[in-house]
């Protein structure tokens, strides 16, 4: 997706909104209504919880709990992580979108719940418009993974491949509408490749089949791969960040192996309740800022594969807007579903 937060537009995809068109879009996310407190007073003057919608060990747990830790330190209040998986993490999301809008409750978060699941689900227990940006945490390129054995060693040889046996490069995802899922499906477009899809329900066991050379190919987070690619149980093609990752030098990004659109990165969201105050939601964005910018938490952040993000709430929401028109685009021409 092309991005371009520059204020009074929003680009989705190279389609550029009107402004007020833009401002409407955005309004709910960057602002909220106020509540009616005037200031943050005392907050926080009791625990207050961070609700993760996916199980405990991965990037979405990790990144939150080294930020409640730090804010435990400042605040001298217990900040919390609480973990609340299932349905895509629109379990856990729905818990915080119901909450009391008072920065008690508070929701980290990988792109699916906020841009994603209300284009491939039925129904959903909770609208993302009744979730207000605070904070991104960081983001993550994706890369092309490839099993140890696959033919191809890039992605230029993987296109070739691709179209000279066409239906017959497999790859695998986490699931039917995830993140992985769509960014292959966006690679077959740009590239004009069709590749055979291998649904999984998580990571764990597409990497498995991945690494067993039982499917070819898998469109993952880095974060997600760093060590079996380190351990040479897989290769990777490309990144599909817009630059070169430095933990991957020597590693090509697919725009430059000639799929110029095909960007695709992870990102990590904090998120409350619609109506949080402002006051609130200001204080939690600056405590935030201030502690990703302390050197022993980028270097951890560094070590997980992770970028720190600077971001403001505006910006943040702008960002997320465009992610979400830019996926229901792609879902609605795909017709992707989840059953």
């Amino acid at each position: 997706m092309r991005r371009n937060l520059d204020h009074g537009s929003l680009k989705v995809w190279g389609k550029t909104l009107p402004p007020l068109a833009a401002m409407a879009l955005v309004y709910a996310l960057s602002l909220g209504v106020a509540g009616a407190a005037n200031d943050d007073g005392d907050y926080p003057a009791r625990t207050v919880r961070i609700i993760v919608p996916f199980p405990a060990g991965g990037t979405t747990d990790t990144l939150p709990r080294l930020v409640a830790n730090q804010l435990s330190a400042r605040w001298k209040q217990p900040v919390v992580v609480e973990n609340r998986s299932g349905a895509g993490g629109n379990i856990g999301a729905a818990v915080v979108a119901s909450s009391d809008a008072d920065g008690y409750t508070l929701l980290a978060t990988p792109p699916g719940p906020l841009s994603i699941n209300e284009f491939i689900y039925k129904t959903l227990p909770f609208k993302p418009s009744d979730l207000t940006a605070i904070a991104m945490l960081g983001t993550t390129p994706n890369v092309i993974a490839a099993r140890p054995n696959f033919p191809a060693k890039t992605v230029q040889e993987l296109i070739a491949y691709a179209k000279s046996q066409p239906g017959k490069v497999t790859f695998a995802s986490q699931g039917n509408g995830s993140t992985s899922h769509l960014a292959a499906v966006r690679f077959e477009d740009l590239a004009g490749v069709k590749m055979i899809h291998v649904p999984y329900r998580g990571s764990a066991p597409a990497l498995q089949d991945l690494t067993g050379d039982t499917v070819d190919l898998f469109f993952g987070s880095f974060t997600s791969l760093q060590s079996l690619y380190q351990g040479g149980q897989i290769r990777i093609l490309a990144v599909c960040s817009p630059d070169r990752l430095e933990a991957l030098p020597d590693i090509p990004t697919v725009r430059e192996a000639g799929v110029r659109d095909f960007v695709s990165v992870t990102w990590y969201a904090l998120m409350a309740p619609l109506n949080t105050p402002e006051p609130i939601r200001d204080k939690l964005n600056s405590e935030i800022t201030k502690i990703l910018d302390e050197p022993d938490i980028r270097a951890q952040f560094v070590k997980l594969g992770i970028q720190p993000s600077r971001m403001s709430m505006a910006d943040m929401a702008r960002f997320i807007e465009e992610e979400r028109l830019g996926w229901k685009a792609l879902i609605d021409s795909e017709k992707i579903t989840v059953d």
